[in-house]
């Protein structure tokens, strides 16, 4: 299943009181909607999924299906390491009406192949919806690799995988062995044009927040066989790729959002705001970006 080619990893706005702002959650989606996200992930680890309490997520997913109104897919993050509890959780974003589920690997308690798989299996047994498995060892330890993924693909509604290992020869890997419909998105934004050129679907972004359109331009530019200017915008944007993990996600992309007029609010605990030198930094190399004029070598 393809679910674009820019999927936003959607942040979680917060107020003052360190509670979901729903209305600044409106203002947000609005935003990207504008500037060049396919779909939206909500309640991820960007959107801080492991300070959110359950109730949270769910009212979250109703929100934001309620507004978005079939406009772009909407991926409800709801995998942990606690099986039964990502069962239940699955089945409470299906009946908040949301697209698909994204469930990342379990983390901590370090699952073998066959346990990760067995995990994912029951999951996607409890559900309806269309599955996106994540892999992200470096946040969960554990790898999930191509042979388990390929195994898991032949499961009807676990249909893409956000493989944020960083291994371009792992995900070459996936991308030859699994199904033509089944979709393969980079979770790693520095390497969004080396993934679509192994044949990738797209990206599961974090930066697309500040520069969706800009990726979206990369990606078409290249599907249009501009190959070179595609490279020259890779190596623009690619900064603020990098400035957007230049501290604990999400706190830079937030402190980006609120700089540039788009308020989220703060980051809860215990992950910490970027100070004023900290953000000014990062709004230095955005506005360096826009400025600078691409050219083709």
């Amino acid at each position: 299943m393809n679910f674009g080619e820019v999927i936003t990893a959607m942040v979680t706005p917060f107020d003052q009181q360190g509670d979901i702002d729903f209305e600044a959650t409106r203002n947000l989606i609005d935003h990207l909607l504008a500037n060049g996200s396919d779909a939206l992930v909500i309640a991820g680890t960007t959107g801080e999924s492991p300070t959110l309490t359950t109730e949270e997520k769910v009212r979250l997913f109703k929100f934001v299906v309620e507004y978005v109104n079939k406009r772009v897919p909407v991926i409800a993050g709801t995998g942990s390491n606690n099986t039964q509890a990502s069962v239940e959780l699955t089945k409470q974003a299906e009946n908040a009406g949301v697209d698909a589920v994204m469930l990342v690997t379990p983390y901590y308690n370090k699952p073998s192949q066959e346990g990760m798989y067995q995990h994912f299996r029951t999951i996607a047994a409890a559900t309806s919806l269309p599955v996106m498995l994540y892999n992200i060892p470096g946040r969960s330890i554990v790898n999930l690799l191509p042979e388990t993924i390929v195994r898991l693909a032949e499961i009807e509604n676990i249909v893409s995988v956000k493989e944020a290992s960083g291994d371009l020869d792992m995900a070459t890997e996936i991308i030859s062995q699994v199904p033509e419909d089944f979709s393969v998105y980079s979770g790693e934004d520095s390497n969004t044009l080396p993934f679509i050129a192994i044949g990738g679907t797209g990206i599961v972004s974090v930066s697309a927040h500040v520069i969706g359109n800009e990726m979206q331009k990369m990606i078409q530019s290249y599907r249009n066989g501009d190959v070179l200017y595609a490279a020259s915008l890779h190596r623009k944007i690619v900064p603020v790729m990098n400035a957007v993990f230049s501290a604990p996600s999400p706190s830079p992309v937030k402190a980006l959002l609120n700089r540039t007029g788009i308020e989220v609010g703060s980051v809860r605990l215990p992950m910490l705001p970027l100070n004023d030198e900290e953000t000014d930094a990062l709004v230095k190399i955005l506005d360096t970006v826009q400025e600078k004029e691409i050219s083709v070598v």
